[in-house]
């Protein structure tokens, strides 16, 4: 089985919960996808390094990364994957105290290709944020990639927000077809 497919395996074995949840935009679904709950664990982190360094290779990136704790499983899996990229972080907020940071990790330079990484999107919104973030700080976007896409039209807001292209990795069709919201 590819990479694509163990993805989608371990999304649905230990990241899919049925039950009615808010998600972050403040809407309500019927189920959620805790991506986090398979990509920390070995094989699950294994496909994405895979996937991510691929599309990071792909699109030409330099830096990997996007709003933390979102991003910060699929960045950190891109450079295990064996991407030759610096890996970044963009708070919701600069830092009050230390370097008053908001984009972390080693610094970018104006040359870098941003590569933006979520986890999972639904509107898009976070992912949005952190590549205005970037954009403010005066990088390139050179694509973005989530890891799963809930298919509730985040991916064309974010593409048209990046200027760049989108992916997901893998899409609720592969780890919920029988979803009610279809």
């Amino acid at each position: 089985m590819d990479a694509t497919g163990r993805l989608a395996d371990e999304l649905r074995e230990h990241a899919l919960i049925i039950g009615e949840v808010t998600l972050t935009s403040g809407a309500t679904a019927q189920y959620y996808v805790d991506a986090k709950r398979a990509i920390l664990r070995p094989a699950g982190f294994a496909a994405v390094g895979e996937l991510v360094a691929q599309r990071a290779a792909h699109w030409g990136a330099t830096a990997v990364g996007g709003m933390t704790m979102g991003a910060d499983p699929v960045a950190c899996a891109a450079l295990a994957g064996g991407a030759d990229v610096k890996v970044f972080f963009v708070r919701k907020e600069v830092k009050a105290h230390g370097l008053s940071r908001r984009i972390e990790g080693p610094l970018l330079s104006p040359a870098d290709r941003c590569l933006v990484v979520e986890d999972v999107v639904s509107t898009g919104g976070s992912t949005i944020k952190a590549i205005e973030a970037l954009q403010e700080a005066g990088h390139e976007i050179c694509g973005v990639v989530s890891v799963l896409d809930r298919l509730a039209g985040g991916g064309q807001r974010i593409e048209a927000a990046a200027g760049a292209p989108y992916a997901a990795l893998v899409t609720i069709d592969d780890v919920y077809p029988q979803r009610p919201d279809r």
